[in-house]
């Protein structure tokens, strides 16, 4: 039986419950799960093992990898730079980043870039991944790749080049690298166990990933025994060729070990966040509200920044998705408590989202990358604060 550790408000007594049963029934190992309503916390939980292979516990400091969770952070940052008149989000990236324009992109605006629509999923020719760590090779490839669509007439998820191309224009306008901007103007305000490129004194604090094979593997299944409804996205899942694949494989070699001390010290503001679900809630609570005195933005910044910009089929994904300027819209696969709500996963379950109707922020996150239809654990829990408020 796993011992949960941390608080819970009265009300909220389901969330305690259903994470228990994370760990009894839907395979968590080591997970943290926090919601602030009105900008104090309601819930503040975690539990289990933070390594399998040492047995160390996960204790309230433990740090996780949240993947593209991450892009919640980043997007924060771009539009504090618009609120504070640094960066208009309708004017070309190439008038903050000139070699932008390249290859037929003078007039992409930096909106196109958060919301998935500026066709530039993927590059011709990948980058060296230590090249790519370092940055700079990889913002001059990406500034000279031509889109892959008429840029504005699709959109489709930018898993690893969103983070390189939103965060060239951070840097381009606030001269500080993404990371080091999160790190000043949101982690230090409001006291954040959040990092966009890991210091190494904070890596005993983070958690070993485990990662799950999926029962079945679609890729093996001939393709008249799939569902209809999984066909599309298993052939392009067996086409190296596709956007579902190319997406992931701007470097070279295309799979990034991110466990790794050096690709956790670099800076990924797309997928390398390492934090904790505190840290997750109590920003998307500075997001809609005040917390301790810090709101990271105004309401109507925040108005903004959560207007649907991009819905319907994804051109990488292949099937329905909806984005703001940089945040994720709930849809059936993308549970948040309200239609109104704005957030970002992240692989294998981590989860961050602002609920402003009801002054509702929630992270979670755990070390079991599970994936796929059969992973309940974020929903679950979500649906158990939904309950909570009712």
């Amino acid at each position: 039986m796993t011992t949960i550790h941390g608080e819970v408000a009265p009300g909220f007594e389901s969330v305690r419950e259903a994470f228990k049963a994370n760990f009894a029934r839907h395979r968590d190992i080591g997970a943290a799960v926090c919601v602030y309503q009105h900008g104090q916390p309601v819930v503040d939980l975690w539990a289990g093992v933070a390594d399998p292979e040492t047995g160390r516990p996960w204790t309230r400091e433990t740090l996780q990898l949240v993947y593209s969770a991450t892009k919640g952070a980043t997007a924060t940052a771009t539009h504090m730079l618009a609120e504070r008149g640094e960066l208009d989000l309708d004017a070309p990236v190439a008038k903050y980043w000139p070699e932008f324009a390249a290859n037929g992109k003078a007039d992409i605006p930096v909106r196109w870039l958060l919301s998935h629509q500026a066709g530039l999923v993927a590059l011709d020719q990948p980058v060296p991944l230590k090249e790519a760590l370092a940055w700079h090779p990889m913002a001059a490839a990406l500034a000279a790749q031509r889109p892959l669509w008429t840029p504005g007439t699709a959109h489709g998820y930018h898993g690893r080049t969103w983070g390189w191309l939103v965060g060239e224009v951070i840097r381009r306008v606030s001269s500080r690298s993404p990371g080091r901007f999160f790190a000043d103007e949101i982690a230090a305000p409001l006291g954040l166990d959040f990092f966009i490129g890991l210091p190494s004194d904070e890596r005993d604090w983070v958690s070993r990933m485990v990662y799950q094979r999926p029962d079945v593997d679609l890729t093996t299944v001939p393709a008249e025994s799939l569902p209809a409804e999984l066909r599309e996205r298993v052939a392009a899942w067996r086409d190296p060729n596709s956007f579902s694949n190319r997406a992931y494989a701007v470097t070279d070699p295309a799979e990034i070990d991110f466990t790794s001390p050096e690709v956790q010290a670099a800076e990924l503001p797309a997928s390398n966040g390492i934090g904790t679900a505190r840290a997750l809630a109590r920003m998307y609570a500075a997001l809609i509200g005040e917390v301790d005195g810090v709101r990271l933005l105004t309401a109507d910044t925040l108005a903004s920044a959560a207007k649907e910009q991009a819905s319907g089929k994804d051109q990488v994904m292949l099937i329905p998705s909806r984005f703001s300027s940089g945040f994720m819209l709930p849809t059936q696969a993308n549970p948040m408590t309200a239609s109104t709500a704005f957030g970002h996963t992240g692989r294998g379950g981590s989860l961050g989202f602002a609920d402003p109707e009801r002054g509702l922020a929630f992270g979670y996150v755990m070390n079991n990358i599970i994936g796929g239809s059969d992973d309940v654990r974020a929903a679950s829990l979500v649906d158990a604060v939904r309950g909570a408020l009712v």
